[in-house]
C-alpha cells in the first residue's frame, strides 16, 4: 500500500525541482484536458511547457480526438496556458493491447495499469529525447485514482534508461511530480468547471468503461430492488 510519506517526499523533490529549472524545456505527458489544467496553472511560469499527448489506452478514435481537441481548447483560452504548445501523437490502441493481453480481467489500479504507465512515459522519455527537451513529466498524479509512487518510479527509471543508453549529456531528467497535493486535484475540478471542460468517468480503456458500466448497472439493480 501506498504511504502518504512517501507520497510526499515525492512533492518535495518536485518543489526542489523547481527551483533550479526556471525556463527548461518540459514535455508533459498528458492523459486528458482536465488532469492537464491545474498541472498546467503550476507549471508554466517554470518551465516552456509542451504538452505531449499520448494515450494508446483510449477505447476509440472519437474518444482519443475528442480529449486532444478539449485540450487545444484549454490551452488556447486559459491565460496562463497561453504559450504551451501541444503534440498529439498518432492513435495506436494496438500498443495498449500488446501490454494488455492476458491482463483483460485484471481490475483497475493492477498490474495492466502499471503497464501503461510505463508505456507512456517510456514513449514520452523517448520523444523528449529526440527532440531536445530538457525534461519530462506527466499529468497522471493529479488523479486520485492513479499511484504516483508507480509513476514517479517508472519516470525515475525511464531517465536512468536514456543515461545509460545516451551517457550523462544531454539526456531529460524526469520531472518528480503528485500534482493532487495541496487541493491539486479540487483546482483541477473548480478549472474544469471554470472552463467548461469535458470530464469523462472512466480512465480511457475499454477495461476501465466496462468496470465502469458494470458498477453502474450494479448499483441501478440494487437501487430497483429497494
Amino acid at each position: 500500500m501506498t504511504k502518504d510519506k512517501d507520497m510526499e517526499n515525492y512533492y518535495q523533490r518536485f518543489e526542489e525541482q523547481l527551483n533550479r529549472s526556471e525556463g527548461d524545456r518540459l514535455l508533459l505527458h498528458a492523459c486528458c484536458c482536465p488532469c492537464s489544467s491545474h498541472c498546467l496553472e503550476v507549471l508554466e511560469s517554470h518551465f516552456s511547457v509542451t504538452v505531449f499527448f499520448y494515450n494508446p489506452n483510449i477505447d476509440t478514435e472519437e474518444e482519443y480526438e475528442k480529449r486532444y481537441a478539449e485540450l487545444v481548447r484549454f490551452v488556447n483560452e486559459a491565460p496562463f496556458a497561453k504559450d504551451v504548445q501541444t503534440v498529439k501523437a498518432p492513435f495506436c490502441p494496438e500498443e495498449f493491447y500488446a501490454i494488455a493481453k492476458g491482463r483483460e480481467q485484471e481490475p483497475e489500479r493492477g498490474n495492466r495499469c502499471y503497464l501503461c504507465y510505463r508505456l507512456r512515459l517510456e514513449r514520452t522519455a523517448e520523444y523528449a529525447m529526440e527532440h531536445g527537451f530538457d525534461c519530462f513529466s506527466t499529468t497522471l498524479s493529479i488523479s486520485p485514482y492513479k499511484n504516483a509512487v508507480w509513476l514517479n518510479e517508472i519516470g525515475r527509471e525511464e531517465e536512468l534508461f536514456l543515461r545509460e543508453k545516451h551517457g550523462e549529456e544531454q539526456v531529460p531528467y524526469f520531472l518528480f511530480s503528485d500534482f493532487k497535493k495541496k487541493n491539486g486535484y479540487k483546482r483541477s475540478i473548480e478549472l474544469s468547471a471554470e472552463y467548461g471542460l469535458y470530464r469523462q468517468d472512466y480512465c480511457g480503456c475499454r477495461y476501465s468503461r466496462e468496470e465502469r458500466d458494470r458498477k453502474k448497472a450494479e448499483r441501478l439493480a440494487a437501487e430497483q430492488s429497494e
